[in-house]
C-alpha cells in the first residue's frame, strides 16, 4: 500500500519537460497562473556583459505585477529582469532598479526593448519603436554571465523557487539580445519587422529551449515586412 501511494504521488505532481531548437514564426502561449508552467533558453554563449540591447513582443490582460524576460545568476536572482506592474515597466539589474511610466500592458501584442551600457549607465524603453526618455541606471558595472534566462515565471533561485502570484499569463514572441546598444533606427526597424531581428546572444528562430508544464507553442501569425515586400529571386 505504501508503494502505491508514493507511486500515485510521483505521477501527479510529475511535470512533462520537452525540448526542441528555435522559435521561428511561433509564440509562447501561458493560460493559466502555475508555479510550474515555463521556458527556458540556452544561448550558445552569454558571456558578462557591459551593455546590451534586449527586445520582445508580449501580450498580457494580468492587473498585478509579472516577469517578462528573468535571467539569474548566483550572484543574484534578479541580474537581469524586465518586470511588468500596472502602468510601469522596470529594469532590475541586480540591486538597481530602474521604473519607467508606461501605458498598461493589454491584449494587443507591443514591441518592448530595453538598453543599457555601462560606461554612463543609461536605460533606455522602447515601445512599438518608440523611445522612452533615458534614466541612470548601473553606471560601470556588468551582466554577469553563464546564468538561467526564464519566461514565464520570476526566479527567486537559479532555475526555480516560482511564485503564482508572479507568473506570466499571456502571449510572448520574438525574444532577441545583442552584446550592444542598436542604433535607435534598427530598434525601429526591428520593431516594424523591417530588420532582420537576429541577436548575438539570443535569436528567437535559433535559440535552443526547453519547456515545462502548461504552455503552448503557436503561429504567431505576425504579417512582417518580408511577406509583403518578399525579396526579388536571381
Amino acid at each position: 500500500m505504501k508503494t502505491f501511494i508514493l507511486f500515485a504521488l510521483v505521477v501527479c505532481v510529475y511535470q512533462p519537460v520537452s525540448a526542441g531548437y528555435g522559435f521561428a514564426g511561433k509564440s509562447l502561449i501561458f493560460s493559466t497562473k502555475t508555479d510550474n508552467s515555463y521556458v527556458r533558453l540556452y544561448p550558445s554563449r552569454w558571456p558578462s556583459l557591459s551593455a546590451f540591447t534586449l527586445c520582445l513582443r508580449a501580450a498580457s490582460e494580468e492587473s498585478r505585477g509579472y516577469g517578462l524576460f528573468s535571467y539569474a545568476t548566483p550572484r543574484t536572482y534578479n541580474e537581469l529582469l524586465i518586470w511588468s506592474s500596472n502602468e510601469e515597466l522596470c529594469l532590475y539589474l541586480g540591486g538597481t532598479i530602474v521604473k519607467f511610466s508606461l501605458p498598461k500592458m493589454n491584449a494587443l501584442l507591443r514591441h518592448i526593448c530595453v538598453t543599457w551600457e555601462s560606461e554612463e549607465g543609461l536605460v533606455t524603453f522602447w515601445v512599438n519603436g518608440e523611445r522612452t526618455v533615458q534614466k541612470a541606471g548601473k553606471k560601470g558595472g556588468t551582466v554577469l554571465g553563464g546564468g538561467s534566462i526564464i519566461l514565464g515565471q520570476e526566479q527567486d533561485s537559479v532555475g526555480g523557487a516560482f511564485d503564482i502570484r508572479q507568473s506570466f499569463v499571456g502571449e510572448i514572441t520574438d525574444v532577441n539580445m545583442w552584446n550592444h546598444v542598436l542604433p535607435a533606427c534598427k530598434i525601429k526597424a526591428v520593431s516594424q519587422g523591417y530588420y532582420s531581428a537576429e541577436g548575438n546572444i539570443i535569436d528567437w528562430a535559433k535559440i535552443h529551449f526547453t519547456v515545462k508544464g502548461k504552455v503552448k507553442i503557436k503561429n504567431s501569425n505576425d504579417c512582417s515586412s518580408q511577406n509583403i515586400f518578399p525579396q526579388p529571386v536571381g
